[in-house]
């Protein structure tokens, strides 16, 4: 049985593969083919969509993120058109998550030789690291139809009910930001996902009754940025609950190199190891980078992607040999410079640098944190020395930093005694024995 992928999102189905023929649509189904029977199909939404595979775009389907912003994890549309030539297909070419991948493979040579659907599976993880393209490999390794939708879409009860009871024997449903699904959805895939049921109320007041039907065996495989978001009752029906972790270089190498190979573009192995230095540990953001410096070198009239071109083509689009992009410098430069060093507020942080302060918290700090050049203290923002050495600014007596007790002590010397058990005050090497701390650049 050929594997069989179907997006519940709406969209154009794209032309069939090898010897299958195109089918017309039918007149009862809104957005193009559908594989299920007539009006099920269309009140989810269906549409026939060609097969995924690489880590590049897995990303929330729905997830704010600031437009154009080169280094943004989650998937825009520039990520989406080259989605099925860059995406692996079985598991054998899924690079990188080698304990996950080595887990995954006896769990579907086990459900293989039984003949049966495999657990339910909920990957979680950051954005952009591979969990759309484990599910569509599940479904292609098992054989199986794979059909797509995402939390924020299913609003009402009866759009699940229509997309289950469409499903095919096997068939995998892929559930994008699990975690966004409504109570009441929920409440009717709990009796789906465990014994393959489907209850419906007809009817409304002392007239209406219930009625249960069975649903073919099929497998749920759910993906989310924010696990602690899922509700427990949820979360304990997945017979599989995987975390993905951000790739090693040298998998981001072999990563971009198989897609340079795919895009046609002659890249070298020092030009790939200069775009997964600065992709952030994260395969969607490498092809990003990729493709731009595919254009660079087009435009340029190069032959050869060389380290050269690589590092001029990302230099070009803004992206530092971090991965850090205007933003990010910007906020770096604002904790070191216009507040020397000093604990800054977010929202005073965040009118610096004329973001809303949810950006800033949401979209900037989260690898500013992870990269080392950041740190949060209840006093607010502060730069490291790594963010002053990046910027290539001296780092100032006064400069902050955390204590081994999540106290902040200054980095200058000579700094006054204290009495023992008693914590470092911000500043202290800067103020007498008894003087007022020093206030926080900011508030927030």
């Amino acid at each position: 049985m050929s594997p069989r992928r179907e997006t519940l999102n709406g969209g154009d189905a794209p032309a069939a593969r090898g010897d299958e023929q195109p089918r017309p649509a039918r007149a009862t189904e809104a957005d193009g083919q559908g594989a299920g029977r007539p009006g099920r199909a269309a009140a989810a939404g269906a549409a026939v969509a060609e097969p995924a595979g690489t880590a590049e775009t897995d990303a929330p389907l729905s997830a704010p993120s600031p437009d154009s912003r080169l280094v943004d994890t989650f998937a825009g549309e520039q990520d989406l058109g080259l989605e099925p030539s860059l995406r692996p297909r079985r598991l054998a070419e899924f690079v990188g998550q080698s304990q996950l991948k080595e887990r995954l493979s006896i769990i579907l040579e086990a459900a293989r030789r039984r003949g049966q659907p495999v657990d339910h599976i909920l990957f979680a993880g950051p954005p952009g690291l591979g969990k759309t393209t484990l599910a569509g490999i599940v479904a292609a390794e098992m054989g199986a139809g794979f059909r797509i939708t995402s939390g924020p879409t299913l609003v009402r009860t009866g759009d699940v009910a229509a997309i289950l009871t469409d499903l095919q024997p096997g068939d995998v449903l892929f559930i994008d930001e699990i975690h966004r699904l409504g109570r009441a959805v929920e409440e009717v895939l709990y009796p789906a996902m465990e014994d393959f049921q489907l209850d419906i109320v007809i009817g409304k007041g002392p007239t209406a009754r219930s009625i249960r039907l069975e649903l073919p065996k099929f497998t749920l495989v759910g993906a989310t940025t924010r696990t602690g978001l899922v509700t427990g009752p949820l979360r304990d029906r997945f017979g599989i609950v995987a975390r993905l972790d951000h790739y090693q270089p040298e998998e981001l190498v072999a990563i971009v190199n198989r897609s340079a190979r795919l895009l046609g573009l002659d890249l070298t192995t020092e030009g790939a190891e200069e775009i997964s230095g600065r992709s952030r540990g994260t395969p969607r953001l490498a092809l990003r980078l990729l493709r731009r410096v595919r254009d660079f070198v087009e435009v340029r009239g190069c032959q050869v992607a060389t380290l050269e071109e690589a590092r001029a083509g990302l230099d070009r689009f803004g992206v530092d040999e971090l991965g850090l992009d205007h933003v990010d410098r910007t906020i770096l430069e604002t904790l070191c410079l216009r507040f020397s060093g000093r604990p800054v507020g977010l929202s005073t942080l965040a009118i610096s640098v004329g973001e809303e302060p949810e950006t800033v918290e949401d979209v900037y700090e989260p690898f500013l944190l992870k990269a080392g050049l950041m740190q949060r203290t209840p006093r607010g923002r502060i730069a490291t020395e790594a963010a002053y050495e990046h910027l290539g600014v001296d780092i100032p007596d006064t400069l902050v930093q955390l204590g081994p007790l999540g106290f902040s002590a200054s980095r200058g010397g000579g700094g006054a005694s204290r009495a023992p058990g008693r914590p470092p005050r911000l500043f202290e090497a800067d103020m007498d024995e008894g003087a007022q701390e020093a206030p926080e650049a900011g508030s927030g």
